[in-house]
């Protein structure tokens, strides 16, 4: 696939590992180490013809196991050399506070991730800033402010350290 824009699905499909064959882990192996291969590429790779690719693909992605095609930017190339990992702690945790709170995530800027989670923290966002001084300015200005936010704690990234991916370093857990 050549296309790296984001293609996100509408709805969360239920994923069963099992409708997974060998071809099309194959396909996500190779996705998941070059999402910028041609369908011809891709195609020769997995061992199947271009035709098949093609509607093996759209499978995968009707289905929700290809949730979008997208590039990975360094933020450090956009000025944005600081990342950190805030964990956030709600004092409530209706569902309205909880909505209200991932509203507001998704219009935070500088959030590459948010997760979340289950534990002490409720949330644990991942965000790159260009300076201590706006990652200061988005915990005080952005999080700390949100009416149900009880707590705030911040830890600086030193190394983003990838791992092997899905499927492409073995079989899926």
């Amino acid at each position: 696939m050549s296309d790296s824009s984001t293609t996100q699905n509408a709805h969360p499909a239920s994923l069963d590992a099992a409708r997974l064959d060998g071809t099309d882990l194959a396909l996500l192996a190779e996705l998941e180490r070059n999402g910028r291969l041609t369908n011809a590429a891709l195609a020769e790779r997995a061992g199947i013809a271009e035709s098949t690719c093609t509607q093996r693909l759209r499978s995968l992605r009707e289905r929700g196991v290809i949730r979008a095609f997208r590039a990975d930017i360094d933020p450090a190339a956009l000025g944005l050399s600081l990342q950190a990992l805030i964990t956030v702690r709600l004092g409530t945790h209706g569902r309205e506070q909880v909505h209200g709170f991932e509203r507001g995530v998704r219009t935070l800027p500088n959030v590459l991730t948010a997760f979340h989670v289950a534990g002490a923290d409720d949330y644990l966002l991942h965000v790159a800033v260009p300076t201590a001084a706006a990652l200061r300015e988005l915990v005080l200005d952005h999080l700390t402010t949100q009416p149900h936010v009880r707590h705030v704690e911040t830890q600086l990234v030193f190394e983003v350290i990838p791992g092997p991916g899905l499927v492409a370093a073995g079989q899926p857990a």
